[in-house]
């Protein structure tokens, strides 16, 4: 079976690396696998406005979404992450191999300022399966809005 989210970088352009590794529990065992550091890794994250209107925001690894500066840079008031078989419907991709690449329905795309300035690893449409690529080379594909929209990942305990 293709990988629609290869076949896109493939054809994009950019100058990519693709990382294969098995199934990681965690972030930080990504991040080994991938011989970079948790914030290097660039989560995509489906993000709900209203019904049938999808965007995908782009997080490094070790931050979390900042629903207040989300919110106030789309000019909505609520926002939501959608079921797993609706972020499947909409990209194309399970939970977990989400990826800006190859998805079933081009979405507008959101990145953090942070992925700027720096080599990241991002998801590339399968379990185990990543691209590593410049943060400003990806941005600039994906026509990516930037702004600072995450915030410190705050440990569960």
């Amino acid at each position: 079976m293709t990988n629609p989210a290869l076949t896109e970088l493939e054809a994009s352009g950019l100058d990519f690396t693709v990382t294969r590794h098995g199934r990681v529990r965690s972030l930080a065992e990504a991040a080994e696998a991938r011989g970079v550091t948790p914030g290097d890794i660039v989560k995509t994250m489906v993000v709900r406005r209203g019904e049938g209107d999808h965007l995908l925001v782009l997080v490094p690894g070790d931050r979390t979404i900042s629903w207040p500066a989300l919110r106030a840079l789309l000019g909505v008031s609520r926002l939501s992450m959608p079921s797993a078989d609706a972020a499947l419907e909409v990209t194309g991709f399970e939970r977990g191999t989400i990826t800006p690449f190859g998805t079933t329905t081009r979405l507008p795309v959101i990145a953090d300022e942070r992925v700027l300035g720096q080599r990241v690893s991002i998801g590339a449409g399968e379990h185990g399966v990543a691209a590593t690529v410049s943060g400003d080379a990806l941005v600039e594909y994906l026509n990516a809005t930037v702004a600072d929209v995450t915030e410190e990942e705050t440990p569960r305990g």
